[in-house]
């Protein structure tokens, strides 16, 4: 489902690969258009600057755009600067960057300068836009698992919509936004700090930029941490089958859970409570649940389904689930909508960011996507085996890509030949990306050192472990390189 939280986005690259090791594949000439970045106070101990970037990075002297950057100094001995991206694709590494305080320990921010920036494409760094929000809540409350010819045309219809407003209102810029070009744009903004070497975190599709970085830039990597890793060997439906899966995993996770709370609405096992949830997608597929919000949607099927798959990236969040779905098994969607809208950045008022948005726009040029709804209605069909719940919804919810206007390009392994060694963690019940995909970025990585843990939600940095939390940081900070294979208990 790339986004809802969708993760991933394959890499595509197009590179005329080097066998030196340690060579970079790009070529230095990049580092020319790192210039000063010229900061200003934005509050909160915060600075902020603009960086200019070629539009196109095969055309140095060209038309540039701008990608905003944000920094906290280090408040201690500082070593450099840390970059970091909270995945999406089409989240704002501007408003992870200032919640430092809570992404990095306060070990790490004594000794780095904190720096976060909007992929191009996102947010405030020359976003793409596609609808208007009206529009978008129209293609959101499309059936994301189609049941009849008329939902297919429906959602054929919404989706082509989509690619063409993207067009209309993006077109320049679609070309532009892959995963690759923001790691060039990263290798730029870590030439403007001053930084020799890449320090960097990485969440999510976080784990995709910072591959391809490393990938592109071997000889610049410092220290990478890739937290919740997307498996770049996989192709764009393979990712989205796969993470159908986890969340469905997940969910037998928070039903067990579940079963020894007071306030569950469920009592178990798993299976007769998976009939009730599907009993319930089901109905809502017909009639839709009571929308107390005063805004007006139905809640139906499609924002069910988001509303169900948000708390499961945190383990911290299953009592609001709990919550939830005692309210609509009474008839009431209020809180499952309320859910949905924090996974897709509605915000009160009804506005949106760009995140759904730029999501599409990465996805649909990192990878190759088929070409016809045929294609896939089958891989819907083949997914609920595996994901019963989540399946069709996650496979179809690529669909724009089907129609998308920018030509996508083709991916490229993943190896990063003679690059420091790079950390990558992987939780073991991740709904979104599922452990065994860390195990296998670790493994394509050519200095890649997995590290695992035994845990529930969407990532482990700093989310309740001591343990990968003292890796992490004495990684980051003394370059200190956990042995491959090192697996964190479970908490508690």
């Amino acid at each position: 489902m790339r986004f809802r939280r969708t993760v991933a986005a394959l890499v595509a690259l197009v590179l005329s690969a080097t066998a030196c090791t340690g060579v970079d594949r790009v070529g230095s000439a990049l580092d020319r258009a790192g210039t000063a970045l010229d900061w200003t106070s934005c509050g909160d101990g915060f600075e902020c600057a603009k960086l200019g970037v070629p539009l196109d990075h095969d055309m140095p002297d060209g038309e540039r755009i701008q990608i905003s950057v944000i920094r906290l100094a280090a408040s201690g001995d500082r070593i450099g600067s840390i970059l970091v991206n909270p995945g999406g694709p089409g989240g704002s590494g501007i408003e992870y960057a200032r919640s430092a305080r809570s992404v990095l320990s306060e070990a790490v921010r004594a000794r780095f300068d904190v720096v976060g920036f909007d992929p191009r494409g996102v947010g405030e760094s020359s976003p793409v836009r596609c609808l208007s929000s009206s529009d978008l809540d129209a293609y959101l409350t499309l059936d994301g698992s189609p049941d009849s010819p008329a939902e297919v045309a429906a959602l054929e219809e919404g989706s082509r919509r989509f690619a063409a407003g993207c067009q209309a209102r993006s077109g320049k810029l679609l070309p532009h936004v892959g995963t690759a070009d923001a790691a060039r744009d990263m290798d730029l903004l870590r030439a403007a700090l001053g930084d020799k070497g890449l320090t960097y975190l990485g969440k999510s599709y976080g784990t995709q930029l910072g591959a391809v970085y490393a990938d592109l830039f071997p000889g610049r990597v410092r220290a990478l941490v890739l937290d919740g890793a997307v498996d770049s060997s996989l192709s764009p439906l393979e990712l989205n089958a796969a993470q159908a899966h986890g969340f469905e995993v997940a969910l037998d996770a928070f039903l067990e859970d579940c079963f020894t709370a007071a306030d569950c609405p469920f009592e178990g096992p798993v299976k007769p409570a998976r009939e009730e949830l599907a009993a319930l997608l089901g109905r809502t597929d017909q009639e839709p649940l009571a929308n107390k919000s005063g805004d007006g949607r139905r809640i139906g099927e499609p924002w069910v389904t988001l509303g169900l798959i948000t708390p499961l990236y945190d383990r911290q969040a299953w009592p609001v689930l709990r919550q939830a779905l005692n309210e609509a098994l009474k008839g009431d969607g209020t809180t499952l909508l309320r859910m949905a809208d924090l996974l897709i950045d509605r915000r009160e008022g009804g506005t949106y960011s760009n995140q759904t948005e730029a999501n599409m726009a990465v996805n649909c040029v990192d990878g190759r996507f088929p070409a016809t709804s045929t294609a896939f209605a089958e891989a819907a069909r083949d997914s609920v085996g595996d994901a019963p719940l989540f399946g069709p919804s996650v496979m179809w919810s690529s669909l724009p890509c089907a129609y998308w206007p920018a030509k996508a390009t083709s991916q490229e392994k993943i190896d990063a030949p003679g690059a420091a060694p790079i950390m990558v963690v992987g939780t073991e019940r991740d709904p979104a990306t599922p452990y065994e995909w860390s195990e296998a970025l670790a493994g394509q990585l050519s200095s890649g050192v997995l590290v695992g843990f035994d845990g529930d939600g969407h990532t482990a940095y700093l989310t309740g472990s001591a343990c990968v939390d003292r890796l992490v940081d004495d990684y980051l900070i003394n370059l200190a390189v956990p042995k491959d294979g090192v697996h964190c208990p479970k908490i508690g």
